[in-house]
């Protein structure tokens, strides 16, 4: 158990980190979702326009420290490969 004031404090902030940064995670797997649901339905337009959305989440999820930049790039470009097959 924490023993310092400080550490005390630490805990308490990396609870409140955690929470905040699952709540960022699943915002961005909710975007994903949406584009897997539209390749899946082969709806295309609705597929890019998700595409579209979910991009800037990512690149938020990035900013905010929650996905690396490699993830995130990986995830986006899997993601283009699947809309541009569906075609």
């Amino acid at each position: 158990m924490a023993n310092t004031p400080q550490a005390k404090k630490r805990i308490r902030r990396n609870q409140a980190r955690a929470e905040i940064n699952g709540a960022r995670v699943g915002r961005i797997r909710t975007f994903i979702k949406k584009v897997e649901a539209a390749l899946a339905s082969g709806d295309k337009e609705a597929a890019t326009a998700a595409l579209a959305a979910a991009q800037p989440e990512l690149a938020r999820g990035v900013a905010k420290g929650v996905l690396h930049k490699n993830t995130a790039s990986r995830k986006f470009s899997r993601l283009t490969k699947r809309l541009t097959a569906l075609a």
